[in-house]
């Protein structure tokens, strides 16, 4: 059995690959959405006895894997509860930041249409953090549960990664059947690697469950169902880019706009991974698909609250997690 460590934390701002200084990797959390079938921020919602939330246990695994600055996109009217649900703890530990997706925070020339509310989608979540990223980062969600291994794989691939004649990214895939849930269906990103582990290409499947021994997808309200072949990886929504990535997301925002705010302008979304397969159909970056087999745990309907609080429970009684991680 494993023993619980408490993070023990270094401060060295750089890493040296081959005697070049190299910008140690930060940790972006996309912390500004509601969860809009659980019902209230679901991600500041406890799931043990000692007040933990989801992400504590991401920020636990980021630091034990060398990351020390965390960035926090948040809605500015959130900042106070946010603060004193975990970023005031969590500053005792890291170095933290904050920035603020704003609906009205887009490229001059264009106006937020008239009657929308919904926020332009997590590639305008990252695009919030411009002003504070210099370096390789990488992107979560602050409501999922990623596991140990895939925060130490990522930070160690971007601490030995710079761009070259392509951008230079990661992603750490989970095997389908490992992120779903019993409670209903799932929206996942199904990717195609490869013989080198790259990435070729990511579909949104946004209706995705078991049914019976297999694992399907509808894209007509569940009149004609497609087997999705066991063992597919699919992403989460964890990335690592070198800093070369966020001035693509500012630079393909504006013309993002530019197609699609009239004929969509309630609900466009400018996606990560819309940005991200954009730039391989060009053949200008190329993305290593890390695999994770660790299950991946989350909140995608109220009932799924339960299940993550019975898999913390379970990995503190083997020794993964110590009972109070700060």
């Amino acid at each position: 059995m494993a023993s619980a460590e408490r993070p023990v934390l270094c401060f060295q701002k750089e890493s040296v690959e081959m005697g070049v200084k190299m910008k140690k990797p930060v940790l972006v959390i996309m912390a500004a959405g509601m969860g809009s079938r659980y019902g209230g921020l679901k991600q500041i919602d406890p799931v043990d006895d000692q007040g933990h939330i989801i992400m504590d246990f991401s920020l636990y695994d980021a630091v034990k894997a060398g990351f020390e600055k965390v960035i926090f996109v948040i809605k500015k009217e959130n900042e106070k509860d946010f603060k004193e649900v975990i970023g005031d703890r969590i500053a005792k530990v890291v170095q933290v930041e904050y920035a603020y997706q704003d609906i009205a925070d887009i490229p001059e020339g264009f106006t937020v249409p008239k009657e929308r509310t919904k926020p332009w989608g997590t590639g305008h979540a990252v695009r919030s953090c411009r002003e504070l990223v210099d370096g390789p980062f990488v992107v979560i969600n602050a409501d999922d549960y990623y596991g140990k291994s895939a925060f130490s794989q990522i930070y160690d691939y971007l601490t030995t990664h710079k761009d070259g004649e392509k951008m230079d990214y990661a992603m750490v895939g989970y095997v389908l059947e490992n992120t779903l849930t019993e409670n209903g269906h799932v929206a996942r990103g199904v990717c195609t690697t490869d013989d080198l582990s790259h990435l070729t290409g990511i579909t949104e499947r946004t209706r995705i469950e078991r049914r019976g021994d297999e694992t399907a997808y509808t894209e007509d309200e569940g009149k004609t169902w497609h087997t999705i072949p066991a063992g597919s990886i699919v992403s989460m929504n964890l990335w690592g880019f070198t800093e070369s990535f966020m001035k693509e997301l500012e630079k393909g925002f504006a013309p993002f706009l530019e197609k699609n705010i009239s004929a969509n302008p309630l609900k466009c979304e400018y996606f990560l991974p819309s940005v991200v397969n954009g730039l391989l159909e060009e053949g200008r970056a190329q993305v290593t698909v890390l695999k994770s087999y660790d299950r991946w745990y989350g909140v995608t309907y109220k009932e799924d609250k339960q299940t993550v609080m019975d898999a913390i429970r379970k990995m503190k009684e083997d020794g993964l997690y110590p009972e109070k991680l700060w």
